[in-house]
């Protein structure tokens, strides 16, 4: 992610795990003659404060947060650590409490079936809770998804686990969130649910809310019309 300075407002994207930048096509090709967009790295790091650590070293000095799943756990560390370089927080897909037993051990599963050398394993497990159940045949959107998991590779996917299960529970923070924020989730996300929008819709002053109809946990690919637009009037409202 270049720090090179601009004239156009920037905006960071912020990326889900086994997610790469592809995720976020879509948005590229809508947004890009008028923000200028920047992708942070979530690669690198065993721990969701490093990977919010290394955004804001390589981020503009003020921003929109776009963040989506895992990267909306980095986006609650970047409102801990730097809230003041934010200029508007943008939430689809995520969740702000951290895991509980259940969801440990399924991680602590994923991590076993990685390390025993089946990583296509976890991918395809996981296949049918990202998207809407009437895209799971949907040939053209699952190469997407197994392309982007290819690309991030076992080895990233061991390190996002780690950051995952070790991450903070964000919701005694969503009080101090003081900037202008949308929450986008998918009607039928397969990870978050109604409750985990309740606890963000309740916890940051004057969220707004927008559920996207038939889609699931991947709505910047399931429905990009509707994400390019909802973003598109989003981020002008806040450069007016």
């Amino acid at each position: 992610m270049s720090s090179r300075p601009s004239l156009r407002p920037a905006v960071v994207f912020a990326s889900g795990q086994l997610l790469t930048h592809e995720c976020w096509a879509p948005q590229l090709a809508a947004l890009s003659a008028d923000y200028d967009l920047r992708f942070s790295d979530h690669a690198r790091d065993e721990t969701i404060a490093g990977m919010a650590g290394r955004l804001l070293a390589e981020a503009p000095d003020r921003f929109h947060l776009v963040a989506h799943a895992m990267g909306g756990f980095t986006a609650f560390e970047v409102m801990r650590q730097a809230p003041e370089r934010v200029l508007s927080l943008v939430l689809i897909g995520t969740l702000a409490p951290n895991d509980g037993p259940a969801q440990t051990e399924r991680r602590q599963g994923y991590i076993r079936l990685v390390e025993a050398g089946k990583f296509a394993e976890v991918v395809e497990e996981r296949i049918p809770i990202l998207v809407h159940p009437a895209r799971r045949e949907d040939e053209h959107l699952l190469a997407i998804v197994r392309r982007m998991a290819a690309e991030t590779g076992a080895e990233t996917f061991l390190r996002q686990q780690r950051a995952i299960m070790g991450r903070a529970d964000s919701r005694p923070s969503l009080q101090a969130i003081a900037v202008p924020t949308l929450l986008v989730r998918g009607a039928q996300d397969g990870i978050t649910t109604p409750a985990h929008v309740n606890e963000i819709v309740t916890g940051i002053p004057g969220v707004r809310f927008e559920e996207i109809a038939d889609c699931g946990h991947l709505p910047t690919l399931e429905k990009p019309i509707t994400m390019n637009r909802l973003l598109a009037k989003w981020l002008g409202a806040q450069n007016v």
